[in-house]
Order: C-alpha cells, then structure tokens, then sequence
C-alpha cells in the first residue's frame, strides 16, 4: 500500500508531457542565411575595404591602449574584439592599407565570423518580424529569399565590419519591441549612433500606444503600463550604454594615440603618457608657478598657450594694421615656449617662496612667458583673423602710446568655494583681462604663414556662458626655483617629476567622451524594410485565379533574384578567380568600373 492510500489521501497522478513545434521553413531559411554568409569567410587573406579602419581598434582593444571612435558606442567594437579575443589576436598587425597581407599572427575567420553570424541571423529576424506583423509564413518566407540573396547584404556579413551587427541589433529591436507590446519584454542595443533613429521610432511607437490606452483602462492600469514601458525603454537601454562604456574604459586603461583629443585630467587617468609626465607634479598653482595651459576644448584640435619671437606684421594683406607686438598662439604641440610664469604683479620674483603662496580665485596676476620674459598682454586693437576680438600679444614697449595692459584675474569655473585654490589638471580657468574684461579665448581661426599656421588666440569682449574654448587648465606644472634668465631657461627645459596619481570618476571620463558622440544621418538599406510588400501583397488578394496569377510573378521575380545573386557571387566571394573579359562581362551599364588587381 503506498502512502497515500495510508494516510487516507486521495493521489492524483498528473501526466508529463512535452510539446515541440518546429517552424521548417525558419529552420531551412536559417541553414541557407548560415551557408551563404559563412563559406569561406577566411578569403580573401588580406585587408578588405574598412577592416584597415576596425583593425586599428581591435588592436587596440587587445593593447587595452585607450583610443575614441566618434561613429558610434563601444558596444559594436567590443563585438568585433570579442572574436578577436576568442581566436587568440595579440594586436600586432599594421592596419595601414588595404589589401595588405595577414600575418600568420592574425586568426581571420575569428575576426569575421561574428558579423558573419549576425548577417545570418537576420535572416530570421526578418521572418519573424513579417510573421509578427501579422502576415502569413509565405510572405515571410518571400521576404526571407530576397534578403538571403542580397549580394550587398551578404557581402558586408563577411568581412570584419559592423553593418551586419547594427542591422541585426535594429531588427531584434522592432522584433523585441512587437513582444513587448504583449509580453513586456524588450531589449535593445546601441551598435553606432545612427541606431537611435530605430530608437526613436520605438518610443514614438509606444507613445501611440499608450495614447490609446488612455479611456479604454483605469487610471492605475495606465500608469502601470507608462511604467513598465518608461523602465524599458528608458532606464534599461540608458543603464546598458552607460555599462558599454564602463567595461570599455576598465579595459582601456593604457595611454594611446587619441589621448590628445581628451581633457588633461582624463589624460593624466591613463598609465603611461600625460600620467608619466604630470606624476608628483604640484597641485597647488602658486606665484612663482611655471606652468603649460592647455584649452579645455579639443577643437578643432587640443593646443597649447604658446609665444615665440617673431612679431605681428606691421600691415596685414588687408591693409589692416596691428600692434607688431611678439605673437601669442595656440600651438598643438607640447614645445619649451609653451611655459608660461604665474607672477605677483606687486612683486618682481619669479619664484616660489617658502611656503608656496597659493593662486586663489579671483586673485590677480600676470602671466610670464617663460623663454622671452615677454608679458602676456592684451588691447584695444583688432585681432588678425577676428577683427570683431582684441589682438592678444606678449607685451613689447615701443615707446609709443600704447602701455602695458597684462593684469589677469583667475575665475575657476568649476570651483566649489569662492576662495577655491587653483589646481593643477583638475580646475578649468578663465583668464579675464582687468582692464577690458575680455576672455583670454581660442579663436579656432589658423593664422597665416607668418604665424606658422598655428591657431589664433584673442580676447573676447563679448564672451558669454560656458565656452570651452575660453577655458584654460594647467597640465605641466613646476614650482619655478631660478630668478636668473638663462638659469630659467634651463629649467624650463628639463622634464617635470612627482608621484600624485590624478584620479578621474567614470562618470567624468563618460561624460566628457559624450562629446565626441555625432550622430550621422541614417542611412539603411531599403530592403530590409520594403522587401517584404511584393509578398505581404499575396495576403490581400483573395480570388484563386487573381492569388494564382500573382505566384507566377512572385515565382518570377524570385528566379530572377537567383540568377542576379548566381551571376555576381564570384564578386561576393572573390571566387572563382576570373579573367578580365569575364570581369567585363558581368556588367550590366557600361558606367559600371569594376577594378582588377593583378597580382
């Protein structure tokens, strides 16, 4: 007797069982998106058009060498590097042309098979997305065939690129999306930033139908379902970009080509490079200082504070006359006439005293140029390439009516006391001159030949609001110790020491990469999205004969299909090889080039 006969209980046995459905046609469309995308993704085993460009940050990623990409969020690098990690790439290959040869080094069917995998995979995400629709398996079936024999689509899944994985990850967003609308599931993905106009096209979807939600349900029903949708839509996909870039700049903490383009606080955040420099530098700017001030703005490109000894033409080309005083520049280069000395306008020393008197905010002072001892100065005359801004210049007595006019007052912006201390990497100054209140600002203009070609520098008497180009912070920094001219000049020249590590926030290091974030306009294969209406239209037909006559075409049109996608697969491939007569004549205008490359 078992135990529930003993205890008296009644046993119910449930029966298990299983259910399977197998779409066939998703499982053979899927096999066919497979074949046609991943056979003989290793050839050819050279650099094909933008795998010079993507190689470059692959090797850096394998480097863990910081570098910035203003296509996109790393969340589409990090894919690519995933293969590479996968097939063991060490980053040691020259990415400098296309066609150049792999090295023995470099696993080429790792670095292509995941667009490759996303290509074939949207293939079903195309099904799908028909079949979610609401329209039947044949027209999703229809559409399927077209974009499976897609040569461009077909040819860009092979190659180390991210347009295969954008278009897949904007596919699985509509898909992902038209679940949600019954499931509340939805996931999504930023692979470049022209993948936010699908993104917004979802939001505006939504907003339609929670519009029409409103009077068909209660209140709390409502603001249930903004809820749901606003976590969805809103704070996950703004919690897995902010993610992307926090494991991109964990793993890219090396310094690299593209440290320039960053503030000197986020350079100085990386091993090696600015860090190695600025290492046990001061914090404290005090009189005295020897300093380089570097815009805060890295554009059009980060440059230094600069003068040397050459001065101002007499006349420029325009007739124009200026003061011939000694240039002052920005200059994109980090050189010896970049150093400039914090001086006390009361006092004559050039060095700090003991105990350092610190530059506090809104403190006046002059502004040294360390090799020529010339004044930085600026006046009631018109700069050389923005007439509507004063010249600024390093201050040359001519004996004529034109005094000196070098005081400064210091205005940390980003301070958080009024008596704050001015700081070295971390503080953002704007020089305000005290007899005109103009801003010591870049222009952006380059100067001509007599200039050298570097960027002009002016004071804007108009300055309003935050402009980068009109802040100013120390990255080199030494506490002066030489009175003496020649002295000076040699220690200007020897490096900076220290050991204070600069630590910079995440949150910093993403924000201020957000500014290198353009967003380009959208272009998207059209045929993802009209592809499908040859075959939606069967639905709509409901005659046997009007149906019947409308395969035939449909029949038609996918044969031809075929034979295009047959005629120009040794192109997709690059294989068989082909003569160039045989080249010639898979043309179909004679405006068609199509380059042959002897080896």
């Amino acid at each position: 007797m078992n135990e529930c006969s003993q205890s008296g209980m009644q046993c119910v046995k449930l029966p298990i069982s299983v259910r399977v459905e197998i779409n066939l046609l998703l499982l053979a469309v899927t096999g066919l998106a497979l074949v046609t995308r991943l056979y003989g993704i290793h050839f050819p085993r050279a650099v094909v058009f933008d795998e010079v460009y993507y190689g470059q940050f692959l090797s850096l990623y394998m480097k863990q060498v910081f570098f910035i990409d203003e296509s996109g969020p790393p969340f589409g690098h990090m894919v690519l590097a995933l293969g590479a990690y996968l097939g063991g790439f060490d980053g040691n290959f020259v990415w400098n042309r296309i066609g150049a040869e792999y090295t023995s080094n470099v696993p080429v069917w790792s670095l292509r098979v995941i667009p490759a995998l996303a290509g074939s995979f949207c293939i079903p995400l195309a099904y799908l997305l028909v079949v979610e629709l609401g329209y039947s398996h044949f027209s999703a079936l229809g559409a399927c065939m077209l974009l499976l024999m897609e040569n461009s689509l077909i040819v860009q899944s092979r190659f180390m690129l991210l347009e295969s994985v954008l278009i897949f990850f904007l596919l699985l967003a509509v898909l992902s999306y038209l679940h949600f609308h019954k499931a509340r599931n939805f996931k999504s993905a930023l692979v470049k930033y022209m993948g936010m106009f699908t993104y917004f096209l979802l939001l505006g979807l939504t907003a339609v139908h929670t519009w029409q939600l409103i009077g068909d349900r209660t209140l709390s029903y409502v603001m249930v379902q903004v809820l749901v949708r606003f976590l969805a839509l809103v704070v996950l996909p703004v919690i897995m970009y902010i993610g992307f870039f926090y494991v991109h700049l964990t793993l890219l903490y090396r310094s690299g080509p593209h440290d320039q383009m960053m503030s000197s606080a986020f350079q100085a955040s990386l091993e090696g490079g600015l860090a190695r420099i600025t290492q046990g530098q001061p914090l404290d700017v005090a009189l005295g200082s020897q300093v380089t001030l570097r815009t805060v703005s890295s554009k059009p490109v980060p440059c230094w504070l600069h003068s040397h000894k050459v001065n101002y033409p007499i006349r420029y080309e325009n007739g124009r006359g200026s003061s011939h005083q000694q240039q002052v520049t920005c200059y994109p280069f980090k050189d010896v006439n970049n150093w400039w000395i914090i001086k006390d306008p009361g006092r004559h020393t050039l060095v700090v005293s003991s105990p350092p008197r610190p530059v506090r905010h809104g403190d006046i002072i002059q502004l040294l140029h360390g090799m020529t001892s010339r004044y930085l100065n600026t006046h009631d005359v018109a700069a050389p390439m923005s007439p509507h801004s004063q010249e600024v210049s390093g201050y040359i007595d001519f004996n004529v009516s034109m005094p000196a006019q070098n005081l400064w007052r210091v205005d940390i912006v980003n301070r958080e006391s009024d008596r704050e201390i001015w700081k070295t990497i971390l503080s953002e100054v704007r020089l305000v001159h005290v007899n005109t209140s103009a801003v010591l600002k870049l222009s952006g203009a380059s100067l001509p030949e007599w200039g050298f070609k570097q960027l002009e520098v002016v004071g804007d008497k108009i300055y309003k609001g935050y402009q980068q180009s009109g802040m100013w912070n120390v990255e080199e920094h030494r506490y002066g110790r030489s009175q003496e001219q020649k002295e000076r000049e040699l220690e200007l020249k020897s490096p900076t020491h220290s050991d204070i590590k600069r630590n910079l926030t995440f949150m910093a290091k993403f924000l201020e990469l957000q500014g290198w974030a353009i967003f380009p306009i959208l272009s998207i294969n059209s045929n993802l999205f009209l592809c499908a209406h040859i075959c939606m239209l069967f639905s709509f037909l409901r005659s046997p004969a009007q149906r019947k006559a409308f395969g035939v075409v449909i029949l038609a049109v996918l044969c031809s299909v075929y034979v295009s996608y047959h005629n120009l697969s040794p192109l997709t491939y690059g294989q068989p090889a082909l003569s160039s007569d045989e080249l010639a004549a898979l043309r179909w205008r004679e405006s068609w080039d199509i380059l042959l490359r002897k080896r």
